[in-house]
């Protein structure tokens, strides 16, 4: 704030607290000038919710002694803490081989969150910034990140992730899109062999490299609308 501004805040606080009022012109400008050193960096108003009349009015309501501009200075500090707390730096456009230029928007987005001129990132933005030029038509030649040669390879190493693709690439039911009801298995997750002893409880946990038949049966009883549609 300029002076001006300080200015028309100390008529405010003095509007609700007229303890702080200074008659005296030297006071008065003893007053403006402290004020103005305290509050310089502090805007008035922001756009992203920020307003020195509601700090005033917090501070003269919570407390009994008059207002100093130390208390309005530390609302802003802890304003701009928590601002900065909701924000997760989504990435630089800048190119990141050229990290003065990377920083510099960085920081420049720290400090446009931090003063109010934008609001705070909620969410990480891991697929933001540059892309690079042809990308996306590389992965659709790609189709998948891992060869089909290595895929295969990799078969006897995971049983029911191969068993899941062949039957999906047959043309039957992803049995995994759907919990299993005989051992609970969760969507995603492969079948488990259940083991009951005398008493009930459950013993051994081991994945199986197939699904149980009523999974299946619930895989194909889903599927078969998607298909007529």
């Amino acid at each position: 704030m300029n002076q001006r501004e300080v200015a028309a805040v100390l008529t405010y606080v003095g509007r609700l607290d007229p303890r702080t009022i200074r008659t005296d012109a030297g006071e008065a400008r003893d007053q403006l000038a402290m004020w103005h050193e305290l509050l310089g960096d502090v805007p008035m108003i922001t756009a992203q919710g920020w307003d020195i009349r509601e700090a005033v009015r917090k501070r003269i309501v919570s407390s009994p002694y008059p207002i100093l501009p130390a208390d309005v200075a530390r609302e802003w500090q802890a304003h701009r803490r928590e601002r900065l707390a909701r924000h997760t730096d989504p990435t630089p456009s800048a190119d990141p081989d050229n990290p003065h230029v990377w920083r510099a928007e960085l920081l420049a987005a720290r400090d446009a969150v931090a003063t109010g001129q934008a609001a705070p990132s909620a969410h990480r933005e891991l697929t933001a910034g540059r892309h690079r030029p042809g990308l996306k038509d590389q992965l659709a030649a790609v189709g998948s990140y891992i060869p089909a040669a290595v895929r295969a390879e990799l078969a006897p190493y995971r049983p029911a992730r191969a068993a899941r693709e062949a039957a999906i690439t047959a043309g039957g039911p992803d049995v995994l899109s759907v919990p299993c009801e005989w051992c609970h298995a969760v969507e995603g997750e492969p079948c488990r062999r259940r083991r009951i002893t005398l008493d009930g409880a459950a013993r051994g946990n081991a994945p199986l490299a197939t699904a149980h038949p009523s999974r299946v049966d619930r895989a194909l009883a889903a599927q078969a609308p998607a298909t007529a549609a």
